[in-house]
């Protein structure tokens, strides 16, 4: 509730969403519909934005009541958390849960500079070329450009680590180093998703690293993203990441974090931890198991340099 109104009522009326997009107006054919069901259940395409720590109670509520031949495509950066205790892609959660094909869109696209119309561009990971073709002509304008690829678990898994190294770029500024610091997170961050998604994601692509998901996704991320704002307020401010939320996002929440969070299940079940001392150190900060402070020295000694 805002002011007394519901959030769906003045993005009807206003065709502004004042909480999370404030001073954009959306196009009058823009429509909130509060009831989950309702606003899916006639859809041939459902687009997944949402934390992905709500994904679940999303699918639950859709489950059998979607049309037939509906397709998915995720905005979600982040894991889920496998009953064995390793992760599991939120595109492939969601078409399991739901019995549909799922596609992925990541890229440095900041939501105001986008809602801005100011020129970026994106990937699209899509196991089929053809629902891929079909997503670009729906997504692309003359300022948001998109570039297709079949490698689905890199183009995604890419959007949910680059906010790890996010954090770790926050902790350096708030420490106070300069860009060639910055520059040598940003590095070593890339590294280790590339090791990542080799180790755990058989067939990944190199060159999916190079396109919009990749490497601009993590620059952008790294100077301009709430991960790395938030981290920096952390080194400076002494509070813990939920203060900083609380004060910092207007109610969204950090994903650098809670992935940090899930992929240390994945390292320290598979006896890891020490390949990838970076996603390590950012989780071993969040949790206070060490100083920010402590994060050069985990990367001084990591074993690029060896």
């Amino acid at each position: 509730m805002i002011n007394g109104q519901k959030l769906t009522e003045i993005i009807n009326t206003t065709h502004e969403n004042v909480k999370y997009l404030k001073g954009i107006k959306l196009p009058e054919s823009v429509f909130a519909v509060p009831d989950l069901v309702d606003a899916a259940k006639d859809a041939d395409i459902l687009i997944f934005v949402l934390p992905h720590q709500f994904v679940k109670r999303c699918c639950d509520s859709l489950a059998g009541k979607l049309k037939s031949g509906a397709v998915g495509i995720s905005l979600i950066k982040g894991f889920e958390r496998s009953p064995e205790g390793g992760i599991e892609l939120i595109s492939k959660n969601i078409s399991s849960r739901l019995n549909i094909q799922c596609s992925v869109l990541m890229g440095a696209n900041i939501a105001s500079e986008v809602a801005e119309e100011k020129f970026c561009e994106t990937t699209i990971g899509s196991a089929e070329m053809e629902m891929g073709k079909t997503l670009k002509e729906l997504f692309e304008t003359s300022y948001f450009r998109v570039v297709v690829v079949d490698d689905v678990y890199t183009v995604e898994a890419c959007g949910a680590l680059k906010n790890i190294v996010a954090c770790a770029a926050g902790f350096s500024d708030g420490l106070g180093y300069g860009d060639n610091t910055k520059a040598a997170v940003i590095r070593i961050g890339l590294m280790e998703m590339v090791k990542f998604t080799e180790v755990f994601f058989t067939g990944s692509k190199l060159s999916t690293f190079l396109e919009s998901c990749g490497v601009a996704d993590l620059i952008t991320t790294c100077y301009g993203g709430r991960n790395r704002r938030v981290s920096e307020a952390f080194v400076k401010s002494g509070k813990t990441i939920e203060e900083l939320e609380k004060e910092m996002l207007n109610g969204q929440q950090l994903q650098g974090p809670h992935t940090a969070d899930e992929i240390n299940v994945m390292l320290k079940n598979k006896k890891m931890e020490d390949k990838f001392p970076l996603f390590t150190a950012v989780y071993r900060i969040c949790h206070r198991e060490i100083p920010p402070q402590a994060l050069i020295d985990c990367i001084r000694e990591h074993p690029e340099h060896m």
